[in-house]
């Protein structure tokens, strides 16, 4: 079995192709700025290269950037412990620079890992399982923005998705993106009147341990406030390991 030292690896190898970087500056105590530089493997979000975009594991900061606001950011990181850059007064001076580029800055995505250990999930109303060729009837459904993408997306498609079943409805759906070849993202909703129920617990945990089996690395994200999916990451196993964010 995978182990959660192995799991962290892998992360700070997907980190380095997707900030220009090596898997060993994630583990510094200063911060790191790199080239806006689209390195082939990393997960693709958006077309092109990133004007801005920073992440932490927790210690130091790593950004990635166009280089006309290299001289404002060395400055600017000068003796800040990195994961303090996340806060809200940092932001707004990191906004200002920004904002005479014409580019915004978008809220924090705060990201999980997986503890591998398996759930064995028995959930006591009916499932059912999509691979990836069933997932196409799928789009198009506004009940489900956060667990499949909004059309199928080549960069990263959804590969695997597992559904919580009320009579002729699906009432919860749980899917998974290959963001890249080795990690999978987890997204979940459940209809408004079935939850708190233990569905969305339950969804993501079988296709946490579904995708293990098929020698990828589950992760989850969510937004700050978004409570309720916190708890859900955290019933599953799931633990806080990066958060990062960029412009648009």
């Amino acid at each position: 079995m995978i182990s959660k030292k192995d799991i962290e690896e892998a992360l700070k190898n997907q980190l380095a192709l997707d900030y220009n970087c090596n898997k060993e500056d994630f583990s510094r105590q200063e911060n790191i700025i790199t080239v806006s530089r689209k390195i082939p493997g990393r997960r693709e979000y958006i077309k092109g290269e990133y004007f801005f975009t920073m992440v932490t594991m927790g210690s130091n900061a790593v950004i990635m950037a166009d280089e006309k606001i290299h001289p404002f950011l060395k400055e600017y990181v000068k003796g800040k412990e990195g994961f303090w850059l996340f806060e809200q007064n940092h932001f707004f001076n990191i906004q200002q620079e920004l904002g005479r580029y014409g580019k915004k800055l978008l809220p924090t995505h705060h990201m999980f890992l997986p503890n591998p250990e398996p759930l064995n999930w028995k959930p006591s109303f009916e499932i059912k399982w999509f691979e990836q060729k069933d997932i196409m009837k799928l789009y198009g459904n506004p009940t489900f923005p956060n667990a499949l993408c909004k059309e199928f997306k080549p960069e990263r498609p959804d590969v695997l998705a597992v559904a919580a079943i009320d009579g002729d409805r699906i009432v919860g759906l749980a899917g998974c993106s290959a963001d890249s070849p080795k990690m999978w993202q987890i997204g979940i909703d459940v209809n408004p009147e079935y939850r708190k129920k233990g569905i969305g617990a339950a969804l993501v945990g079988l296709l946490k341990d579904e995708i293990f089996k098929r020698d990828a690395i589950p992760f989850y994200g969510t937004s700050l406030s978004n409570l309720a999916s916190w708890r859900i990451a955290l019933k599953c196993g799931f633990y806080p390991a990066w958060v990062e964010t960029e412009t648009k």
